[in-house]
């Protein structure tokens, strides 16, 4: 699978500008807070509805937006929203009524679904998870869309710490971050990425100082050559050709 990145965006407290998360790149720093831009660019009704999670995925999404509709959109976490299902499950536990608004943003394409309502978009839209391989499925599926004639996907990725009550479910490093990449086909004279099964899943690696999705952009802007990642369904490799 090799594909190339025509845009890129991403939102982490402290992070703000491409400046800023290039020099990131270069000494890589797990960003704490949920301190983020106030997502000026969608509509205040659909705003209002959205958490900082929402907020860390879509700051990114319309920086990196294609000038066209139809394109194709994938969001990808790992989690998605788990503070909404667990409020939910303690008015459940209270005897209380569930609210169907809080039901209907709880679902794991409901940030998607709000952004594609905000631009009046219908075209592709899809929300992914897939434990420790989830941005190598997002990246799998888009490489998958413009195979089959899609002229770029965007794709975003985003997470935020897991609520207390789920904390020992925490494999990895934890912090609010969200990013997206306009991918499309190499283009001569810029960077061809790639991405390769090359073994077994094996247990998650020990002493990560970055979530795994931080790590894949870190890997993206500092111009290394190569990424390996132990996922759950399989091993991967990363390469930047060029």
């Amino acid at each position: 699978m090799e594909f190339g990145i025509r845009a890129w965006a991403a939102c982490a407290a402290q992070l703000e500008t491409q400046q800023a998360w290039q020099a990131w790149s270069r000494a890589p720093w797990l960003p704490k807070g949920d301190a983020l831009p106030t997502l000026a660019a969608m509509a205040p009704m659909l705003r209002r509805r959205i958490t900082a999670l929402g907020r860390a995925a879509l700051h990114p999404a319309y920086a990196c937006q294609p000038g066209v509709d139809g394109i194709p959109v994938i969001f990808a976490s790992r989690h998605g929203d788990t503070l909404r299902p667990l409020q939910m499950l303690g008015d459940l536990a209270d005897g209380e009524p569930l609210s169907p608004t809080a039901f209907g943003l709880s679902v794991h394409n409901a940030i998607g679904a709000l952004y594609s309502i905000d631009r009046g978009d219908p075209g592709n839209l899809q929300a992914l998870a897939a434990g420790r391989d989830t941005v190598e499925a997002g990246v799998v599926e888009a490489c998958s869309l413009l195979a089959d004639g899609a002229p770029e996907v965007l794709l975003v990725h985003y997470e935020a710490p897991l609520p207390e009550a789920y904390a020992v479910f925490a494999d990895e490093p934890e912090c609010l971050f969200g990013w997206a990449w306009r991918v499309g086909m190499p283009q001569a004279g810029h960077p061809v990425f790639s991405l390769d099964v090359v073994g077994e899943a094996l247990p998650a690696a020990a002493g990560a100082t970055l979530p795994h999705g931080l790590e894949v952009l870190r890997f993206m802007l500092s111009g290394d050559t190569e990424l390996r990642h132990a996922g759950e369904r399989a091993g991967w490799r990363w390469l930047r050709h060029g």
